[in-house]
């Protein structure tokens, strides 16, 4: 079993890192979320924005350098712009249904962060891959 997982791991090794790094801001995420919202008492929608805007700035670093292993410069601003695009998207969908979840479905605040994100997380992944942070192919 455990060479299975071992396996398992060495194949999709990217995807695990992927998953850890986002782990990361997630918790970043819901640290932020929850010291705004409970203790600093910023409305919960505004505290979700910040939230966000704290964890994307450790999203890009560890999915950048760590995850996709993309130690260049030269593209770095095309890549931050990309990525602050599409994280732009997420962050729209990430309030729109924060807002339905919580207002309309009554689910908690926090459990809602939790689902959108696995979705938001899911869609990232291979737009991270297949066009963020594409290895470039070096011309002679």
């Amino acid at each position: 079993m455990l060479n299975t997982f071992s396996a398992l791991i060495r194949k999709h090794h990217q995807l695990f890192k992927f998953i850890i790094a986002g782990g990361t801001a997630f918790a970043v995420n819901i640290m932020a979320l929850y010291s705004l919202t409970d203790l600093v008492h910023v409305y919960y929608l505004v505290s979700t924005v910040l939230a966000f805007m704290i964890a994307f700035c450790v999203s890009f670093i560890l999915q950048k350098f760590w995850t996709f292993r993309d130690h260049s410069r030269d593209r770095m601003h095309i890549q931050l712009s990309l990525y602050l695009g599409m994280q732009g998207i997420n962050l729209c969908l990430n309030a729109a249904l924060m807002y339905v979840f919580v207002e309309y479905l009554h689910v908690w605040y926090i459990l809602s962060q939790a689902i959108i994100a696995i979705g938001l997380a899911v869609m990232s992944f291979f737009i991270n891959r297949r066009f963020i942070f594409k290895p470039q192919i070096a011309l002679p």
